[in-house]
């Protein structure tokens, strides 16, 4: 099933059913009037939208409107939590090295996890606005998943069940506030602002073989200013499960409906030390900031920009038969005009 919000001036817009080819979609108010409401109500609805669901890819449904991504929100343009994991060991290794700092062995078997701002999510055609682009402004392509009411204490298998639907993130990062942000011992908070995900969430169904041990094994594709940057697999090399993931962000609280967890920049080592960019016959890469890291450690340097007003990143997944799953996040850099 595919779900989408689409906005309508208020907070949290209105919900719509999507057709598997993304071209026809219905308004389900009479079952759910936003996401939210369906995630807390899960166990009651799921059955009712499936049967939209199924009924919208027939053509049955006679009250059925063109589907535009252009006019969503994210599927959830405010949620009441988004923690977002480092499960991809290889992004946090090369961070580390080309600063000349060692790497914690915990690293590899206690994941990474920031608890990001939940009340102010962009849509996944809006535009990146901010003040400067003199912050070190990335994208980072990464996988996520809304879970239902999630029990503290959870185990890691478990935790599987409680996952409803997948989306695709772009997790802005400010590079250039991040280090001074950190150095105070708090986290991060200005260097990260508004996320954007893809128009349309999807149930762990809907990606057929690719869903495998929490985990979705399908490469994650970015254009940089309408370059192909990157299509590195997001099945590899992710050192923990969604189920991990969301068991250590359970571990001292109890998760509530429609929480958001992020699987972090995907990041594939493809056999090389750290990666090898499309240029060179590789996968590529997820976010700037590992093309920057590989420059630093190989020159003693980064040689690549951050993003400029301007600049365009497109962030899509597609199954094997080369049809999006989840529509693409596609946004402009822009200056921020009060």
């Amino acid at each position: 099933m595919k779900l989408a919000t689409l906005k309508n001036n208020t907070r949290d817009g209105r919900l719509v059913v999507v057709n598997r080819a993304m071209t026809q979609c219905v308004e389900v108010s009479h079952i759910a009037p936003t996401l939210q409401f369906a995630l807390d109500q899960w166990s009651v609805v799921e059955s009712k939208l499936q049967d939209v669901y199924r009924q919208l890819n027939e053509g049955s449904v006679p009250s059925m409107e063109t589907f535009d991504p252009g006019l969503c929100e994210s599927p959830l343009p405010r949620a009441y939590q988004w923690a977002d994991g480092s499960a991809y060991v290889n992004h946090v290794e090369l961070v580390r090295k080309a600063r000349g700092a060692e790497m914690p062995p915990s690293f590899w078997t206690d994941p990474l996890m920031y608890q990001g701002g939940s009340d102010d999510f962009i849509g996944p055609r809006d535009d990146i606005e901010l003040p400067s682009d003199e912050w070190g402004i990335d994208f980072e392509g990464e996988v996520a998943v809304i879970t239902d009411d999630v029990p503290m204490g959870v185990s890691d298998e478990n935790a599987r069940d409680h996952i409803k639907l997948l989306m695709l993130v772009n997790d802005v990062s400010l590079r250039g506030l991040i280090p001074a942000e950190l150095a105070k011992g708090f986290g991060f908070f200005q260097s990260k602002p508004a996320s954007a995900f893809s128009p349309v969430a999807v149930t762990p169904d809907e990606l057929g073989d690719a869903w495998q041990n929490a985990k979705v094994k399908l490469p994650l594709i970015s254009h940089y200013n309408k370059e192909l940057f990157g299509n590195p697999n997001a099945g590899e090399d992710m050192t923990f499960d969604f189920g991990e993931l969301i068991a250590h962000a359970a571990r001292s609280r109890n998760l509530g409906s429609g929480a958001i967890i992020g699987s972090g920049t995907v990041s594939n080592k493809q056999g090389a030390e750290h990666g090898t960019s499309i240029q060179e016959g590789g996968v590529g890469y997820s976010c700037l900031a590992e093309v920057r890291m590989i420059e630093t450690i190989r020159d003693g340097k980064p040689s690549t920009p951050f993003m400029k007003f301007g600049d365009t990143i497109k962030i899509e997944m597609k199954d094997t038969q080369g049809d999006s799953i989840f529509g693409a996040i596609e946004q402009t850099v822009v200056k921020y005009s009060g």
